[in-house]
């Protein structure tokens, strides 16, 4: 798992960012390694939505550990998982539940109960799964400044950004920033910075501004299951599913 989580950690180069289309279940890994990527990530809106529940830790903890325990077992390669908020978990507990389904990362996000953290008490979560995972974690801290719309969201994030990494996370994730703002992240903070590949971005551009790792969230899920409705709408109308 030590070897994974260095492995995965290398891939973060700005510039040259780690891409990740986010993975949900076994089948969906294996389509994803298979097509050559050096790791993969679970994105907890798809897996939570696969499991019939609502995202932001509407799913029960132990199922969502079990799923991505799937995606790990399906995978030779390196797998970070999105543990959104660590379920309430302390971070000892979160750390061992992660490790012991093979885990060699993990996304913590700073919203808890649709509320954005004070950061020195995020930073301070951080720190304690740091000092529980050692190196055999790789944490993306997630800033939700630009989810909650606070004021100057790019500030708010450098801030919490830095508190991260000086914590001990490995990459800040500032989820849904702009293009300008992630350059801005990626010129000021001392460490990768995870960006978005929304509709209408470009992932040249998130390359030239700096970006070290790229994620797609629920994106490619809700692009299978748009393939399964138009699928399943030709088949109801007695059309050729395979035209």
């Amino acid at each position: 798992m030590t070897d994974h989580a260095a492995r995965l950690r290398d891939l973060h180069r700005p510039g040259d960012p780690l891409l990740l289309p986010n993975v949900w279940d076994a089948g969906s890994a294996k389509i994803v390694q298979e097509a050559g990527f050096p790791a993969l990530a679970t994105a907890s809106a798809a897996v939570s939505a696969m499991l019939g529940y609502p995202d932001h830790e509407g799913a029960p903890a132990e199922e969502m550990f079990a799923a991505a325990g799937r995606v790990i077992r399906a995978a030779s390669v390196p797998v970070t998982v999105d543990a959104e908020a660590g379920y309430g978990l302390r971070p000892e507990e979160l750390v061992e539940r992660l490790l012991a389904i093979g885990a060699a990362g993990c996304n913590l996000e700073d919203t808890y109960a649709g509320e954005l953290a004070e950061p020195g008490v995020q930073a301070e979560y951080i720190a304690a799964v740091r000092a529980a995972a050692g190196d055999a974690l790789v944490i993306n801290a997630r800033a939700d400044s630009f989810l909650a719309k606070v004021a100057d969201p790019v500030a708010d994030a450098m801030a919490r950004g830095r508190l991260y990494l000086e914590a001990g996370a490995d990459c800040v994730y500032p989820i849904t920033a702009p293009l300008d703002a992630v350059r801005s992240l990626a010129e000021g903070l001392p460490g990768p910075v995870n960006a978005n590949n929304l509709p209408g971005s470009s992932l040249a551009d998130l390359a030239a501004a700096g970006a070290a790792r790229v994620s797609y969230g629920p994106m490619p899920y809700l692009r299978a299951l748009d393939a399964l409705k138009a699928f399943a709408g030709r088949v109801l109308a007695r059309e050729d599913p395979y035209a």
